[in-house]
């Protein structure tokens, strides 16, 4: 019976053992036979990193590229095709969309972007990336992010090409336009820049006369217009603008001559500006050596020339040194020495030059050559430079002064002028060459003084902006002639759509950052066609360095040259 028993007892524990395995196997059975579904997966959010043609800088800003710049998208997850419509816009500065297209890989988790068209030169984009990109459960971006995007050079050629000699006369004839057809109606003379009105600078007005003398010798101008206008303008300046001590202010008023103050001190007299003036008036007085009316026009610039009062700027009692301004309220208020090395040696030459009013040269020595102070002698770029700032400051220096004056074979005791104004121009060449990132080249180069975006510098290595005026390289053609053909070639053919216009090149530009203005400024265009010329030519050199008391001037304070 016991045995019955313990029988009984194992078969029901088996058959409880496997009822319960079948009940439990069948909890996942539905009602009829099916199964049911796992529960859907929880969406969780994935990450997006990027490429903008093929590298990544560390930042959302990526500027200088190409018309069709390509994006690559790389997703932590599968993205769902879908929502790329909603979750990636792309927009130009406006906030247009941007027509674009999308090439996927990687089974979804890659994405790689490009536009439909070719985008715009120096215009900025946004590529934006938000929180409506899913994955096909519903997976949320965690990283919505922008890039801005700023397209750089269009490298197509603008202009039809045409030969070296051709472009150079283009450049010149046009940029003459700025003195001969927007040259003040009353005076002559020229505005200070494309704006001013009946503001005329005395300074750029010599850059002017000088130019409109290359705009005759090419016949770019009938001959005896050119004349008439030079008429107008000595008439003006001898009979109409108002002087102190002979010497002109920075600005004038071209209709009526009286003082425009350049500062609430700077109301009088501006012996550098008024040095530039002369400078161009001499190179007048020689080109025009016939009698009759080319005669008096020369009686006429000498009574200019002569009653500048250069060793009243000496102070009283006299010292060795000259001053830049002179205030008739405010006297010698401002108190700048002119001292060297920057663009003012025009100023210490024509005062020694004068046979009324000179200076001897202890003046020169102790003031503008600072008794040696002047002297660099260090290397940059491996290229010495003998006089000056560290890397030479900018580029002005070379160019405003030397004009009139031929730095080729000339010396003194404290510089070869010749390797002065070639050296400096190839240090900030090479300086230009050496931080592509600002958006120069060997064909965008040249820093000095210019307008920038939001105002005015004197841009230099040691004060770089970011922007290129073109008379920079241009006006140094005597010193570089094979980089700034290569500059000129390229603000011609390559950006001439954006800087070539009716003066000539704008004022300045930034590749960087896609910057261009619409001025144009009297001391940096005459410049560009006096400077061009030297180097073809020399006229302007020829011209001034003939004259014979330029000659006595610059023998005075030691200069010595093959024209001298």
């Amino acid at each position: 019976m016991l045995k019955i028993i313990k029988t009984f007892t194992l078969n029901f524990v088996c058959f409880f053992i496997i009822v319960s395995v079948m009940v439990i196997s069948g909890c996942g059975k539905k009602e009829g036979g099916g199964t049911t579904p796992p529960p859907p997966p929880i969406p969780t959010t994935f990450t997006a990193s990027f490429t903008v043609n093929g590298s990544n800088n560390g930042s959302l800003n990526y500027a200088q590229l190409n018309l069709e710049p390509q994006v690559k998208l790389t997703f932590s997850e599968a993205i769902d095709p879908a929502t790329i419509p909603a979750g990636i816009s792309f927009t130009n500065a406006a906030g247009v969309a941007v027509p674009y297209t999308t090439i996927a890989a990687a089974a979804n988790k890659e994405l790689t972007i490009k536009t439909a068209n070719k985008l715009d030169a120096f215009a900025s984009y946004v590529l934006q990336l938000s929180n409506a990109l899913k994955t096909p459960i519903g997976g949320v971006l965690g990283n919505p992010f922008g890039i801005s995007l700023r397209i750089g050079i269009d490298s197509s050629r603008k202009f039809p090409a045409i030969s070296d000699n051709q472009l150079l006369d283009k450049v010149q004839q046009q940029t003459l336009r700025y003195f001969y057809d927007f040259g003040h109606p009353t005076s002559g003379l020229a505005r200070e820049r494309n704006t001013s009105g009946d503001l005329v600078t005395s300074g750029g007005s010599g850059f002017g006369i000088m130019a409109l003398i290359v705009g005759a010798e090419r016949n770019f101008i009938p001959k005896p217009d050119v004349f008439a206008r030079m008429q107008k303008i000595v008439g003006f300046l001898k009979n109409t603008a108002v002087t102190v001590k002979g010497a002109f202010p920075h600005w004038l008023n071209g209709n009526t001559g009286a003082i425009i103050p350049f500062s609430s001190q700077d109301n009088g007299a501006d012996l550098v500006e008024t040095s530039f003036l002369i400078q161009g008036l001499i190179c007048a007085k020689q080109y025009y050596s016939g009698s009759g009316a080319e005669a008096t026009l020369r009686a006429d610039i000498k009574t200019i020339v002569d009653r500048v009062e250069w060793d009243f700027f000496r102070k009283t009692p006299a010292e060795d040194q000259l001053y830049w301004h002179y205030s008739p309220t405010g006297a010698f208020a401002i108190n700048l020495r002119v001292r060297g090395w920057n663009e003012s040696l025009m100023t210490y030459v024509l005062a020694a030059a004068s046979t009324t009013h000179t200076i001897p040269q202890a003046v020169y020595t102790a003031g503008w050559a600072n008794n040696g102070g002047m002297r660099n002698g260090n290397p940059y770029f491996g290229i010495s430079l003998p006089l000056g700032p560290a890397f030479g400051g900018p580029l002005f220096f070379e160019h405003y002064s030397f004009q009139g004056i031929n730095p080729r074979g000339l010396t003194d005791v404290y510089a070869n002028y010749e390797t002065q104004t070639k050296n400096h121009a190839l240090i900030n060449y090479n300086y230009c060459k050496s931080v592509p990132t600002n958006g120069y080249s060997d064909s965008i180069w040249g820093l000095t003084a210019s307008d920038i975006p939001g105002g005015y510098t004197a841009s230099s290595p040691t004060n770089d902006k970011g922007v290129i005026a073109p008379t920079g390289a241009l006006a140094s053609f005597p010193y570089t002639p094979t980089e700034s053909m290569a500059a000129l070639k390229f603000y011609y053919y390559v950006l001439g759509d954006r800087i070539f216009k009716e003066y000539g090149f704008v004022d300045a530009f930034s590749v960087r950052d896609g910057w261009f203005a619409s001025s144009f400024l009297a001391i940096d265009q005459g410049p560009i066609i006096t400077m061009i010329e030297n180097h073809r030519t020399g006229l302007l050199w020829n011209l001034f360095t003939s004259d014979p008391e330029v000659k006595a001037g610059m023998l005075k304070l030691g200069f010595s040259a093959p024209y001298l």
